[in-house]
């Protein structure tokens, strides 16, 4: 009479296939799922795009690309309408902003990883983000009661007594210093941005292994040598990236820039001369448009800036991908 020994299951028959079926099932429900959201953003990103172009198609008939890029008249009256005015404000106070902003930010974030003190470095870093929670609302009501005062009484006046003297430089300071100009919103808009800057370049320094620091250090670098030759090598990629997102809040900042700009259609000279942007103009004149090519030119704006961000960004990752690449 011999013992019987039941069959041990070694998980390789059926019985293991029909377990997993049900969760091969489940997880192409979850990569459709997935797949879906990610197609949802460029379908939406596609349809504004294609929104826009069909509400201006009536100005980019009458007007074509070149002729209302290169037109500075904007006269409702007279159904004559050009962004080069916008588009040149837009422009210029976004450039002006970065240069004012990048340098600041690179240098609050170098400090608050390298040289703060410990017990200051929680206190910095969130006075730093709530700049970034305050309505831009709040920037253009603070600019135009606060600051346009200081910049047309006190700042402009002493940038025309020393760089206005200078040869050639001397023109962009030119004329009557109000505080409601290209400078003072150019300004406001740095401080805007310098939040998001200053706190991505913090958190992208913070990641650089501490072990290439010391190794720096161990071989006779000095401070400088470190921040410079280690730190922001390694932290570049993070650092583009939030100028990127910055010079985005640049361009598409509105209410702001509307306290403080002048709304102004004609092409400065100087940066204390008002003007126009294409996010003020949006905002000012849409329940003014009285007539189909009036609202038509409004989106037309509205479909330039949308390119300028997108080619903006794509930019921006050509850089870095060459840049990662040498």
């Amino acid at each position: 009479m011999g013992i019987y020994f039941p069959p041990i299951s070694l998980g390789f028959g059926k019985s293991n296939m029909a377990n997993r079926n049900p969760i091969d099932y489940r997880d192409k429900i979850f990569k459709t799922m997935t797949f879906a959201a990610a197609m949802m953003v460029l379908v939406l990103i596609a349809g504004i795009f294609f929104s826009l172009v069909k509400q201006a198609v009536p100005a980019i008939s009458k007007f074509g690309f070149f002729r209302f890029i290169s037109t500075a008249t904007w006269d409702p009256v007279h159904e004559v309408f050009g962004a080069a005015a916008s588009l040149y404000g837009t422009i210029v106070t976004t450039v002006l902003a970065m240069s004012i902003a990048i340098p600041v930010s690179i240098g609050i974030a170098i400090f608050m990883t390298e040289l703060c003190p410990n017990f200051l470095k929680s206190a910095m870093g969130t006075a730093i983000e709530l700049l970034a929670a305050i309505p831009s609302i709040i920037y253009g009501m603070w600019g135009l009661f606060t600051l346009a005062p200081i910049m047309g009484d006190t700042v402009e006046p002493f940038l025309q007594q020393t760089i206005g003297r200078v040869p050639y430089l001397g023109s962009l300071f030119s004329g009557t210093p109000l505080g409601i100009d290209i400078l003072t919103a150019s300004t406001i808009l740095s401080i805007m941005i310098i939040p998001f800057m200053a706190s991505i370049a913090r958190d992208t320094f913070n990641l650089t292994p501490q072990v290439l620091r010391e190794s720096a250090y161990g071989i006779g670098a000095t401070r400088w040598e470190v921040i410079r030759n280690v730190v922001i090598p390694y932290s570049r990629k993070g650092v583009l990236g939030g100028i990127v997102i910055a010079m985005g809040r640049a361009l598409g900042e509105t209410m702001a820039v509307a306290f403080v700009l002048g709304n102004k259609h004609e092409i400065a000279h100087s940066l204390l001369d008002a003007s126009a942007t294409i996010t003020v103009t949006l905002a000012n004149e849409f329940t003014e448009a009285d007539s189909d090519i009036y609202m038509a030119s409004l989106f037309y704006l509205a479909v330039i800036l949308f390119v300028m961000s997108f080619l903006t960004l794509a930019a921006a990752k050509f850089l870095l991908k060459e840049k990662i690449e040498s």
